[in-house]
């Protein structure tokens, strides 16, 4: 009489190592080698890394206000052909609701521009005096609104403003 093996042996057949494990292993040190590099651009003081490092001049020290950098994101005159001269405030939104920050410029309400920036983090610069390079787009509601790429604080503000 012949007894039947009814206990499966293969714990794993090969073929499920090679279309299920493989690419589950694979996959996992994608997302792994994703979170690492995020973490590592995210804190700009750890291992050098970070976008603000990455586009600052790395002036921040040498006698500056710590932490606020000198200038951030790409000067590339191409992509921002446009610049100007002011000071960058935060927009409170109670005037005129269009843009995240304004560049007050000399000579009245009417020259202030409107800023946008998907590059650079505005709020760095705000309150300060800045050159701006950006990229102007047509809007109804206000006179000027730029999506700046580069931002350079400068030492001095422009005549006509304290």
């Amino acid at each position: 009489m012949m007894v039947e093996n009814l206990v499966n042996t293969d714990v794993l057949p090969k073929s499920t190592w090679r279309t299920i494990i493989l690419p589950a292993a694979v996959i996992a040190l994608i997302i792994l080698a994703g979170v690492g590099t995020g973490y590592v651009f995210s804190h700009p003081k750890a291992a050098g890394g970070g976008l603000t490092s990455i586009f600052s001049s790395g002036s921040e020290g040498g006698g500056k206000v710590a932490g606020a950098p000198q200038e951030a994101g790409a000067k590339n005159q191409d992509e921002f052909p446009d610049k100007a001269q002011g000071k960058l405030t935060v927009n409170d939104n109670e005037a005129v609701a269009v843009g995240s920050h304004q560049l007050i410029r000399p000579g009245g309400e009417d020259q202030i521009a409107y800023l946008t920036s998907s590059v650079v983090d505005l709020d760095q610069f705000a309150g300060h005096c800045v050159e701006v390079w950006g990229q102007t787009f047509a809007t109804e509601k206000v006179g000027w609104l730029m999506d700046i790429g580069y931002v350079k604080r400068l030492d001095k503000c422009p005549e006509g403003l304290e």
